[in-house]
């Protein structure tokens, strides 16, 4: 006969049906025992859904409670007990949220959520404004549990209007409605006006907001909507030039530079960027692609010439030996000196502004990026980096990796 132990082997390998037939009071023995490894006490919480027995409850809910248990073990037993009204005034607590174990303040607002507690609804507006996919889905779900419960105008009463985040709630909790939300392109904060262009889905409309939009930016969102929806540059382009092509000032980036830059990363930047950016994207001509190939092999030449003994150009990607981006690096003089080479343009610079290195690929064609221009900080422009999503200099746009 078939134990828990034989059940569950190791992490990631446990017997899903064979568990569910398994006696629950055996399973709840194991699931409370902190000498058990955490996946196999999870996978015992997973089994026990829908069959908790009474005689369990008890320690179950002290295992929820035990700061010093596994967080992973204690938000599977959250989502189990998620029925269980007694834990409210615990999950309530304001140290629930100062919780450090991976997961474990997300876990709390869920299962307020799942508790019909409307006091979480600025925990979950913030989760659900987030930059990071796997919070986001648990604010949007708590909320949507809380709005089926009680109604959007319960939910709303809950948030502080003077936070974009619960701007972002109202945008999306009307959009679900039917609502238009097109005057949410007018919100002073770019991640809130872009969530309502992300909902739009009619040009007409669209076209009837444009002639009475508020703010030049609201104008913006609109063309950027506008272009998204009928894949027509043209009406972008015409709001764009009537505006007098608005744009980031950014002290310091050249034109050339610009280009490169806003090309690369404009379209496609994160959402709390200057909409600007993302419509001088469309509406402006990029810059001709290099030829990458015969860059390197001009970058390799040069440093032969000078004879600094270049070795094979390998990507970004291959000399880190993962990931990938926008340049490639060619290592010379046996003592593990470097250039970098962009793929965005004839950019070329180093860790040490080698003057031998610099020279000879000025001499080539290149342009060097030395420490002053490559310290230039372009703002508003976010960009995702490491984790980081905010504006980022020019030495690590045009040579970036990411891994």
């Amino acid at each position: 006969m078939p134990t828990i132990e034989t059940l569950t082997p190791q992490a990631g390998a446990a017997d899903a049906a064979g568990l569910r037939a398994y006696d629950a009071d055996l399973l709840v023995r194991c699931a409370v025992d902190p000498a058990q490894p955490w996946w196999r006490r999870t996978a015992c919480v997973d089994a026990l859904t829908g069959r908790v027995p009474r005689s369990g409850l008890g320690e179950l809910l002290d295992r929820v409670r035990d700061t010093g248990d596994s967080g992973t073990v204690r938000q599977a037993l959250l989502v189990l007990l998620s029925d269980r009204v007694e834990l409210l005034p615990w999950l309530r607590h304001e140290d629930r949220l100062r919780e450090d174990a991976y997961g474990m303040p997300q876990a709390v607002l869920r299962a307020r959520a799942a508790l019909g507690d409307r006091t979480a609804a600025a925990g979950l507006a913030t989760l659900a404004f987030s930059h990071w996919r796997t919070e986001r889905a648990v604010g949007e779900a708590g909320l949507e549990a809380l709005t089926d419960r009680y109604g959007v105008e319960a939910v709303l009463a809950e948030l502080d209007g003077a936070r974009p985040e619960d701007r972002a709630v109202a945008v999306r909790l009307r959009d679900r409605a039917g609502g238009d939300v097109t005057d949410a392109l007018a919100d002073p904060d770019p991640q809130v006006a872009h969530l309502a262009q992300s909902l739009l889905t009619c040009p007409d409309r669209v076209r009837a907001y444009l002639a009475e939009a508020p703010t030049a930016d609201a104008q913006l969102w609109a063309a950027y909507a506008l272009n998204r929806l009928t894949g027509d540059v043209a009406e972008t382009r015409a709001v764009y030039e009537a505006l007098g092509r608005p744009r980031v000032e950014v002290a310091g980036l050249d034109e050339e530079l610009r280009r490169a830059i806003v090309h690369e990363y404009g379209p496609e930047c994160e959402k709390q960027s200057d909409p600007r950016w993302r419509v001088e994207a469309l509406c402006t001509e990029p810059p001709p692609p290099p030829d990458e190939e015969r860059q390197l092999a001009l970058a390799t030449a040069a440093l032969t010439a000078a004879g600094l003994a270049p070795s094979p150009p390998l990507s970004c990607g291959d000399a880190h030996r993962q990931g990938g981006g926008t340049y490639h690096v060619i290592g010379y003089g046996g003592a593990g000196q470097e250039v970098l080479i962009s793929t965005l343009g004839r950019f070329a610079s180093d860790h040490e502004d080698d003057p031998a290195a610099r020279a000879a690929l000025e001499a080539a064609g290149f342009r060097w990026i030395d420490g002053a221009t490559g310290s230039v900080r372009v703002t508003d422009l976010g960009v995702y980096y490491f984790g980081g999503r905010g504006p980022l200099d020019v030495q690590t746009l045009l040579f970036y990796w990411q891994d």
